[in-house]
């Protein structure tokens, strides 16, 4: 007489369990963005401005952490060793993640370590000179540079920073060799060219852009797959007969280990949150495209990039 009892108290459990199971994943505590550059830097505003949109999608508080040093690889590894649990991100898809790990050791594998949750922004490499500059074209500057082996230079914001790595690609690619100066950033590199002690740099159009406005800089060529809508008349190196593109990119990563239900929860709500009317009049301001990508995506680009960056570097 007691087994019906018996069959529906387990039906009910077994229910209880998969309704359990099935249920979204929520935060219970704030999640911090972590971020591997001083607070005011491009990135840091990044952070903050998604942050800002999101945060009304949350219930519990997107606190933003700076981990400034050794160009975001600190805050990189830190990160990686963090639990699983959806409370810690890293906003990653720049040097930490795509050109650091090919020149040195760090303490992270960029990818294993990490679960992307979505991209934000993608800002392709440009090549250009001063105004003034006898350098007209990417062409005069390869052909100058194999006349010369090692005469022509260009500045970065140190070894193997994605800005060193783009023109260490790129000079494979050319069968040339260019004279490396590293400086402590970009702002001191953009310096050293304007005052003719440099002959090119390579940066991303939003570091540049009031240089662009104010006409002290000529922009010879795009590492992009097709041209910028913003400079359409600056061609890519790819229709320069160098199939090769370079981005800086950012975006959220989770250490690995994440759950799916932790994954989605957060990518349809950072998504929803690109658009915002606070995203979109910073992207506005800002000109950036529209960067998104999801996890996979997201993850299979840094790993295309870092791999040729590897292979150019061998």
């Amino acid at each position: 007489m007691r087994r019906p009892f018996t069959v529906t108290f387990t039906a009910l459990a077994l229910s209880i369990a998969a309704t359990a199971a099935n249920a979204e994943w929520q935060p219970t505590k704030p999640i911090e963005i972590v971020v591997g550059f001083a607070a005011g830097g491009g990135t840091d505003i990044i952070a903050r401005q998604i942050a800002a949109a999101a945060q009304p999608l949350f219930p519990v508080p997107l606190v933003i952490v700076n981990k400034p040093g050794a160009a975001g690889t600190i805050a990189a590894q830190q990160v990686a060793r963090a639990a699983p649990d959806g409370h810690t991100l890293l906003v990653a898809g720049g040097s930490e993640s795509t050109s650091v790990p090919a020149y040195r050791d760090v303490q992270y594998d960029p990818t294993k370590d990490f679960r992307p949750i979505l991209r934000l922004t993608k800002n392709p490499q440009f090549f250009f000179v001063a105004a003034n500059s006898p350098f007209k074209s990417i062409t005069d500057i390869v052909a100058k540079a194999k006349e010369n082996p090692g005469a022509v230079s260009h500045g970065s914001s140190g070894v193997g920073s994605l800005v060193h790595a783009t023109a260490t690609v790129f000079a494979k690619l050319a069968g040339v060799k260019f004279k490396h100066v590293p400086y402590q950033g970009g702002g001191p590199a953009l310096q050293a060219l304007l005052a003719g002690q440099i002959d090119f740099n390579v940066a991303a159009s939003d570091e540049i852009r009031g240089q662009l406005d104010a006409g002290t800089i000529r922009l010879l060529a795009v590492a992009s797959p097709e041209r910028d809508p913003q400079y359409p008349d600056v061609p890519t190196l790819k229709e320069l007969g160098y199939d090769f593109s370079a981005a800086n990119m950012k975006g959220l990563v989770a250490p690995a280990g994440l759950s799916d239900e932790a994954y989605q929860y957060l990518h349809d709500r950072f998504r929803k949150a690109m658009d915002h009317e606070i995203w979109r009049d910073f992207a506005t301001k800002g000109k950036f495209a529209d960067g998104y990508l999801d996890g996979p995506a997201f993850q299979k680009e840094m790993v295309t990039l870092l791999e040729t960056i590897r292979a150019a570097k061998d």
